[in-house]
């Protein structure tokens, strides 16, 4: 039985969604069809987002006019869960650099970035190590690649295997970190602490006993960063394509009936 800050929803279910590539083309905008679709979802049923991102960037990408994202849904989850909010309040949180400490993770950041620098890939660009309170994002070509050299990027790197290829040698040089490597969006790939993954979610809305959890991603392949919640036995799985295939989705289980 749902709380009574969920009874008035006609179903006791809970949508969580990834947000790039899902909710959002990779980081740009959430379209007015996407906003319009899950403002009606949220009357039927409870809906929250789970991004690898910080808030700041994932406010960027679903915030519609001066809304506040983490009223617009009943759960917002940014870096996998370490930062939470349900109903706009918000919840524990943990850290990354709190778990490895200051000299490990110096030899970590250290060895990627001599990896980097002697990485032969056409644009090297800005902002190749991301830190964030629970995790590590690396980008081989950097985050301020414009939305054209991220396509080219990924384009080279499905041909090349560049991330995969840095994933290995970073597991093979620090076997004993327990970190966890996951690859997302078109350019780069988060490092965690084993267990820190969108799962992390799953802990803060299980006191509510949802009848059924959704999650919608497009990153739910092994090695994606939506795998480990894709796959969890607690959730019912949605691979999307894109934000129009969750909106597709969406009108044919919960809307269009």
């Amino acid at each position: 039985m749902v709380s009574a800050e969920f009874a008035s929803r006609p179903l006791k279910k809970l949508c969580l969604f990834d947000v790039d590539g899902t909710l959002t083309p990779a980081r740009q905008g959430v379209s007015p069809e996407m906003t319009e679709v899950l403002r009606a979802l949220r009357k039927k049923l409870a809906i929250g987002f789970v991004g690898g991102s910080d808030l700041v960037k994932i406010t960027e990408q679903l915030q519609v006019g001066n809304a506040s994202v983490i009223n617009d849904f009943d759960y917002a989850f940014a870096e996998n869960g370490l930062t939470a909010y349900k109903l706009g309040k918000s919840l524990p949180s943990q850290s990354f650099i709190n778990f490895l400490g200051e000299d490990r993770y110096k030899v970590l950041v250290n060895f990627i970035l001599h990896y980097i620098a002697d990485l032969d890939i056409p644009i090297k660009r800005g902002t190749f190590v991301e830190f964030r309170r629970g995790m590590v994002n690396v980008s081989p070509i950097g985050r301020n690649a414009t939305l054209q050299e991220r396509m080219e990027f990924l384009a080279l790197d499905l041909k090349n295997g560049y991330r995969k290829a840095f994933i290995s040698a970073l597991k093979e040089k620090f076997p004993d970190y327990g970190l966890t490597y996951s690859i997302g969006g078109q350019l780069s790939f988060d490092i965690f602490p084993n267990g820190w993954d969108k799962t992390l979610a799953l802990k803060h809305v299980e006191d509510e006993q949802f009848e059924e959890i959704h999650f919608f991603g497009d990153k739910t392949h092994s090695g994606g960063n939506d795998y480990e919640i894709f796959s969890d036995p607690r959730t019912i799985e949605h691979t999307v394509t894109s934000p129009a295939d969750t909106i597709r989705i969406l009108k044919e289980l919960f809307l269009d009936q």
